[in-house]
């Protein structure tokens, strides 16, 4: 299967962790599932779920880890090397404290910045030479480093708006990436999107 792509959202599984910030990345690959019609199986030996599907003439699986997201390299990295994907077809989104919410920003490689879920896919993987879409969550309190109840907090409901903004871009990111490559989909979209609300105050 080395024709395969495989995009990965991170997050917490259960109705608790539902919709929360810290779950952005399964909302952004449910969205792409949702625009691309690809419906979600458990796969309960892979301790996931997953979803099958093309875009264009590439094949994709999609993936969200059951585990809790420190953890969610224990069920990519076997995944992974068992369909023969290479790291540069694999794309992991998440989310991300230190990105203003309404931002998007796809890195071809890089450090997992802090996020314990970006650390265990590199020690399972064994290597930072993977796409990341890191989806940008903000803070409550800017430079305060202690933010356990903003991420496990759910959208409010004055930030729906941009919400579905933010996913669907994201969700055209992955479709570039997979298309056209890591170069084009960051100079497309990586970047803010301006709150429709604040458009409306200025």
């Amino acid at each position: 299967m080395a024709n395969v792509h495989f995009i990965a959202g991170l997050g917490n599984p259960g109705e608790e962790y539902a919709r929360t910030r810290h779950n952005a990345g399964f909302m952004a690959v449910e969205m792409f599932a949702e625009r691309h019609k690809m419906a979600w199986q458990e796969d309960r030996r892979n301790n996931c779920r997953v979803a099958r599907g093309d875009v264009g003439d590439r094949k994709v699986m999609l993936c969200e880890p059951l585990t809790f997201m420190n953890a969610s390299g224990e069920v990519i990295g076997p995944l992974v090397r068992y369909y023969g994907i290479e790291p540069g077809q694999v794309l992991v989104a998440v989310d991300d404290a230190d990105l203003r919410f309404g931002e998007i920003r796809l890195r071809a490689n890089g450090s997992s910045g802090g996020h314990h879920g970006l650390e265990s896919i590199e020690s399972h993987l064994g290597t930072r030479e993977y796409p990341r879409l890191r989806i940008g969550i903000g803070r409550k309190i800017p430079g305060v480093r202690e933010i356990t109840g903003h991420v496990l907090g759910r959208f409010g409901t004055d930030e729906q708006v941009l919400l579905k903004q933010v996913l669907g871009r994201a969700a055209d990111q992955m479709a570039c990436w997979l298309v056209d490559g890591v170069q084009s989909a960051m100079n497309k979209f990586n970047g803010t999107i301006v709150d429709p609300a604040q458009e409306k105050k200025s």
